[in-house]
């Protein structure tokens, strides 16, 4: 694994020709979620199925959080305090129509990210997958509805449609970009229900999306994994 700053971002590398990130394959970069650590994602790099010579690359958040034990990060800041409320009282939270105050300078660090990247390594957005788990998802899905740039495909685990009144009138712009999605039946973090209003949105729009359902709570289980790994060859060996 490599360490590098890129747009202003501490940036995870592995994989590739040497196992940091070198020669000129494929990319796959993942954001990780609310409060974990700016190496949270990088061992799926090792244990999903992806074309020879993927590059992966994982983004640090540049928030740091003290929530009592290592080191936890953000994207934005969110309330905890609500979601605890609503789990306690039952309530299903609808996130749909939310827009948070710290999205547009997220936007901005990955924005300036992306920009920066082709300085320090080889780039083809056309065989770039972009996506992240949670917080992390949503964050990517934002991206590829601001930006222009040509992905291969996004990739939503365990995200919910956000910002509805901005990204909705964007989503036709990506008509026929592959989407894979995953979302757990349990999950007491981000609502199933709030997973399947973006899958039913991204759809609408002409998105292709690829929709995995599991019995489980707010985490990436083996199975997801091992279909994340077809998706990805899908997308990107054919390019």
């Amino acid at each position: 694994m490599k360490q590098d700053k890129i747009g202003g971002l501490t940036v995870r590398l592995t994989g590739g020709t040497d196992g940091h990130g070198g020669g000129a394959g494929p990319l796959v970069m993942l954001l990780h979620g609310f409060g974990a650590p700016g190496d949270d994602l990088v061992p799926l790099g090792d244990v999903i199925g992806a074309p020879a010579g993927t590059r992966w690359l994982f983004p640090e958040a540049p928030l740091s959080l003290t929530m009592g034990y290592g080191d936890a990060r953000a994207w934005w800041i969110i309330d905890m305090a609500r979601i605890q409320a609503d789990r306690a009282a039952g309530r299903v939270r609808d996130m749909s129509m939310e827009i948070p105050k710290g999205l547009a300078l997220a936007r901005e660090k990955v924005a300036a990210f992306l920009t920066d990247l082709p300085r320090h390594l080889l780039v083809d957005y056309k065989k770039t997958v972009i996506g992240g788990f949670s917080q992390g998802a949503m964050l990517s899905c934002d991206t590829v509805l601001q930006t222009g740039h040509p992905f291969a495909g996004l990739v939503q685990l365990s995200g919910n449609l956000l910002a509805q009144p901005v990204w909705g009138p964007l989503m036709a712009k990506r008509k026929g970009l592959p989407v894979f999605q995953s979302h757990g039946l349990q999950d007491d973090i981000l609502p199933y229900a709030g997973a399947e209003r973006l899958r039913d949105a991204l759809s609408k729009a002409g998105l292709d999306v690829e929709w995995h359902s599991f019995r489980g709570g707010h985490e990436i289980p083996e199975p997801v994994l091992r279909q994340l790994g077809g998706f990805l060859t899908s997308v990107l060996a054919k390019r």
